[in-house]
């Protein structure tokens, strides 16, 4: 792995969409690691300390408020960035996960791949 790229880890059911973004970051430079589901995605947060998360609310076995509450607490949100990418849009459900640490939230209908990418790299 190269010393020099950003890891972003995407936790995310959604294999289409994931699929989508591995492509299109790996083109950007970045090196890219995928989990479907919130338990494996809190034990790769842990083991593989990425540089950035794209974070699903809603994910089999732990979703992602969850997940946000165990970063807190282990002190990982202060140092790993996360950007939500979620089909919930309550203005309830976005400020919980902006309250939880999340840099930013973007709702999957109505987010495009360059915006959150620029997103990405504003962050890094």
């Amino acid at each position: 792995m190269d010393e020099n790229k950003k890891t972003i880890l995407m936790i995310e059911s959604d294999g289409f969409l994931m699929g989508l973004y591995k492509d299109r970051l790996k083109s950007e430079g970045f090196e890219f690691i995928t989990s479907d589901n919130g338990i494996e995605g809190m034990d790769k947060i842990i083991s593989e300390k990425p540089d950035l998360i794209i974070l699903d609310m809603i994910l089999p076995f732990k979703n992602g408020f969850d997940i946000l509450e165990e970063m807190n607490k282990s002190g990982l949100i202060s140092k790993i960035p996360v950007i939500v990418l979620s089909n919930l849009k309550q203005d309830s459900d976005i400020e919980e996960a902006r309250r939880l640490g999340a840099e930013d939230y973007f709702i999957k209908s109505e987010a495009n791949l360059s915006e959150v990418i620029k997103k990405i790299k504003e962050i890094l």
